[in-house]
């Protein structure tokens, strides 16, 4: 019995159906094809197959399977490139790939995992041993794919906080922009770039615990309505726990309200103590509130929001990414 199933639709008379994982073989040799198909649909996996590189990406372009099982070596496209070719894809990486091969060279396998193959296979394959690779990839595709949905409900959550306000109408887009593009002018990596870009959608989403009283309030807080307000970023670091990247998006949601002077909150971090993923996030923050309309004043134009960031350089914000973030805004 297959421990991983697809939900399909419900059945005229409202019963669930399901589906069998999809598994494409790719193989330019036709009895390696046929073999491996028998193995897998007796396991009662769904197959289909390519006989060489080209043919495998339209066919995973045309219908994403759940997993992959790739030769080496083919005419056309080899598995090598295949297989960076679709890692390299964001809509494609997560599938796994199990490389088949009769290559016993160390190098050859070295060179499939830096292509990012997930597992290898050598010919002629037994039986048991596919079947009992090809479950415990597919587990942990079923996980990958929970957590991305989850990933995505809450990014969606989080447009649906922002769409309370009126006047933060694409603010989330907007920081998730200007984050991005300062992470990449100061040098950070290419994978933190994109975590600070998921930061910039998120780093608000705390604020669905925040009453419309105190969110969409037109003059200024009182002491007690700016406690609750203090309470969003704690509140959101609590929600994006769950997130596949949470170890590193979370220090973002919680700290982008702290100061370099210690004064910001929820806990009073103080210069370097701030991390500096975090800091980013607080000085495109600080453009976007200042050269938009709120419920308490209209926008700032440009020339003298730079200037405010530049006097707040060394007080709440990082004076080195401000410098920074002027020399990229529009």
């Amino acid at each position: 019995m297959l421990d991983i199933i697809e939900p399909l639709f419900p059945d005229h008379q409202g019963k669930a159906m399901f589906k069998s994982p999809k598994i494409l073989v790719v193989d330019d040799n036709q009895q390696n094809l046929e073999l491996l198909e028998a193995y897998l649909s007796a396991a009662d996996y769904y197959v289909i197959k390519a006989s060489n590189g080209e043919e495998a990406l339209e066919k995973v372009a045309q219908d994403p399977p759940n997993l992959i099982l790739l030769d080496l070596i083919m005419p056309k496209l080899d598995g090598f490139e295949v297989c960076q070719r679709l890692k390299r894809d964001e809509s494609t990486r997560l599938i796994p790939i199990v490389m088949t091969t009769t290559l016993q060279e160390m190098e050859d396998r070295i060179k499939g995992i830096e292509a990012g193959a997930d597992d290898y296979l050598t010919k002629p394959i037994n039986k048991r041993e596919l079947i009992a690779r090809v479950r415990s990839l597919l587990r942990v595709k079923h996980l990958n794919d929970q957590l991305e949905r989850t990933e995505r409900v809450i990014s969606s959550l989080a447009l649906a906080v922002e769409a309370r306000d009126p006047y933060t109408e694409g603010h989330c887009e907007r920081m998730a922009d200007f984050s991005y593009r300062l992470a990449r002018e100061i040098g950070l990596p290419s994978e933190e770039q994109g975590v600070i870009k998921d930061a910039g959608i998120l780093h608000d989403i705390g604020k669905i615990g925040v009453p419309d009283a105190v969110l969409l309030k037109p003059g200024s807080l009182t002491p007690e309505e700016f406690t609750i307000m203090k309470e969003h970023p704690v509140i959101g670091e609590r929600i994006c726990r769950p997130l596949r990247t949470a170890r590193l998006l979370l220090p973002m949601i919680r700290h982008h309200h702290e100061r370099m002077d210690g004064m910001g909150y929820p806990d009073g971090l103080k210069g370097e103590e701030i991390p500096i993923r975090a800091r980013i996030i607080t000085v495109a923050d600080v453009y976007d509130a200042l050269t938009t309309t709120r419920p308490y004043r209209p926008e700032i134009p440009r020339k003298r929001a730079i200037q405010m960031l530049r006097e707040e350089a060394g007080r709440q914000l990082d004076p080195h990414l401000v410098e920074a973030f002027i020399d990229i805004i529009p």
